[in-house]
Order: structure tokens, then C-alpha cells, then sequence
């Protein structure tokens, strides 16, 4: 118990230390859009330092080389962990748009991202939601990739929770490939759940990204079955490197 909620109070002060420092460059490189590329190159080092500080090693195997990417394509992954948004920088390399959901916008601080360079979806809102929807559409119409939580929400042990079809349609809207990332472990060095509880160490985080799934030529009579076909691959994948 006293050593694993050690670590989980370490990271939370690591976290919030180095938010503060960062904060002012973060405000700085989120003023202009010019420079939301040098925001994102910060936030990489960021989450590295995060990873690496906290006993926290990135094992990431590319089925696909990153320099190979579609551009722009549409990221997504399963969600079993906090971890997983710190990975999401350290395995794509190119600059890309993350979606989140609109309670980030509550959190003091970390907000800024989401207002300004990210995307906020309130999906109890269907106004909201579409107008998140368009918004992506924007993005990618500018050339830039979005990543995406298909699952909408944390898993607390690892098990794939249904996958909602925003991410899925907009890659058939728009006729862009799907990249499929999968974190077999990340719940196991970072659980969501109680403080005292839920597993919190120091370990090897992995990371599997896949090869992308076309979509060019499928329209909306395709989206269940995109859907229910990435979703079958990274359960595969998730159940090979348990």
C-alpha cells in the first residue's frame, strides 16, 4: 500500500511541478496557431520527461515506420490508463489534434491545451458534439491528423469498452486511413480507480502501433463494420502481448 500510493504522489507532484514551470512556454506557443508546432514538440518532451522521471519506460514496436504515417490520417488506440495520453506523444512523432472530452476544460491549468490547440467534445450535447465533429473535419482539411479515444472513456482493467463511431466516420468522410495504437499493459502501472487501491509502480509501458487501415471508397453503410473491424484488431493484438 504505502509504496504504491508513494509513487502514485510522486507522479501527481511531478506532474503538477513541471506543469508549472512549462506553463508560462505553454501560454506563450498556444497564443498563435503559428506556433502550436512548437507547443507540440514541447509536449513531447514533456510527457517523456514524465515517463522517464516517474520509472515509467516506453517499449514501442512499429508495425508501420513512423515516417511512413498517412498524412493526415486519423490515430486512435484503446484507453486503459492515464499512461496512455502520455504515450500517445511519445509514439507519433508528427503533429496531430487530440480530441477530449469536455470535462478537461474544468481542470485549472491543463485547460489550455483543449481551448486552444485540441478539440473539447461535450457528448451529451449533440449540438456540441457535431460542431467538435466539423471542427475535426477542419483539422484534418488543413492537413494536420486527429487522435482519438474511440472508447470515450477509461477502462479500469484493461478491457475494451465499446467503441463510439465518431472516429470511424470521420475518417470515411474525409477518406483517410486509420492508425490503430494498442497499450497492453498501461493499466497495470497506472490504474484508474482509488488512490490506495489501484496499481500505481514504476515499469515498462508498451506500445504496439499497427499498420493503417484504409478507408477510401467506404461510405456510411460502412461505418459498423470499420468499426467492429479495428476494434477486432487491437483486441487481437491486446490479447497476443497480455
Amino acid at each position: 500500500m504505502i509504496p504504491r500510493s508513494l509513487w502514485k504522489l510522486w507522479f501527481l507532484l511531478d506532474f503538477l511541478i513541471t506543469l508549472l514551470l512549462l506553463y508560462p512556454v505553454f501560454f506563450i506557443l498556444l497564443s498563435r496557431e503559428k506556433w502550436f508546432g512548437s507547443a507540440f514538440s514541447l509536449m513531447r518532451f514533456w510527457a517523456t520527461w514524465m515517463c522517464y522521471s516517474s520509472g515509467i519506460f516506453p517499449s514501442v514496436k512499429y508495425e508501420m515506420n513512423p515516417d511512413q504515417f498517412p498524412n493526415p490520417c486519423v490515430f486512435i488506440s484503446n484507453h486503459c490508463s492515464y499512461l496512455d495520453i502520455l504515450l500517445i506523444y511519445i509514439c507519433i512523432p508528427k503533429y496531430f489534434v487530440c480530441v477530449g472530452k469536455q470535462e478537461l476544460d474544468k481542470a485549472p491549468l491543463f485547460r489550455i491545451f483543449f481551448r486552444r490547440m485540441n478539440i473539447l467534445v461535450n457528448r451529451k450535447s449533440n449540438v456540441e458534439s457535431h460542431r467538435a465533429y466539423l471542427r475535426a473535419g477542419e483539422t484534418i482539411d488543413k492537413g494536420q491528423s486527429i487522435f482519438i479515444f474511440p472508447e470515450a472513456t477509461i477502462s479500469s482493467n484493461g478491457t475494451l469498452i465499446p467503441f463510439k463511431n465518431g472516429a470511424f466516420k470521420l475518417a470515411i468522410d474525409k477518406q483517410i486511413s486509420i492508425v490503430p495504437l494498442v497499450f497492453p499493459n498501461n493499466w497495470k502501472l497506472l490504474q484508474n480507480g482509488g488512490f490506495l487501491t489501484a496499481n500505481g509502480r514504476p515499469g515498462i509501458a508498451k506500445a504496439i502501433v499497427l499498420k493503417s487501415v484504409e478507408t477510401k471508397g467506404m461510405t456510411n453503410a460502412d461505418l459498423l463494420p470499420l468499426r467492429e473491424k479495428v476494434k477486432n484488431i487491437i483486441l487481437e493484438t491486446l490479447e497476443k502481448n497480455k
